[in-house]
C-alpha cells in the first residue's frame, strides 16, 4: 500500500520576492526555504512550495484555502495587512467580502501577488 498521507501543496509565482513578503509577512507562513526552483512554507506541518515560474496560468477557481474559527475577525486582521477581499457580483456577500452558504459555510475570497484565488471557510 502507498504512503499518500502527507500532503504536499504546490503553487507557482513569477514574482517571488513578492511571493515571500505576501505569504510570510502578510499571512504570516514560516519560510523554510528558498531555493532556486521553490519557495518553501510551513503550513501547519505541511509544506507548500510555490514553483518559480515564468508566467502564472489564470485560473478561473480558487486554488487554496484555509479552515478558520472566526472568519470576520481573521478577514479584519488581514484587512489591515493590506489584503483585499474579492466581491462577487453572483454572490451576496456581506460588506467584509464574506459569502454564507446555504449549508451555513462561510467563505471570503482574496488574491496573492500573482493572481491566485485563495479562500478563508468558517464552517457551520
Amino acid at each position: 500500500m502507498s504512503d499518500l498521507n502527507t500532503p504536499i501543496l504546490l503553487l507557482a509565482t513569477a514574482h517571488p520576492d513578492k511571493a515571500i513578503e505576501f505569504y510570510r509577512d502578510v499571512l504570516g507562513l514560516r519560510l523554510t526555504s528558498d531555493e532556486q526552483w521553490a519557495l518553501v512554507f510551513d503550513i501547519g506541518g505541511v509544506m507548500l512550495r510555490i514553483q518559480k515560474v515564468d508566467r502564472v496560468a489564470d485560473a478561473q477557481y480558487t486554488v487554496m484555502g484555509w479552515a478558520v474559527a472566526d472568519i470576520s475577525q481573521t478577514v479584519a486582521d488581514l484587512a489591515t495587512r493590506g489584503v483585499a477581499f474579492q466581491q462577487y457580483p453572483h454572490l451576496p456577500q456581506d460588506e467584509q467580502g464574506i459569502w454564507s452558504t446555504p449549508d451555513g459555510a462561510k467563505i471570503a475570497w482574496f488574491h496573492d501577488p500573482d493572481g491566485n484565488t485563495l479562500s478563508l471557510t468558517q464552517h457551520p
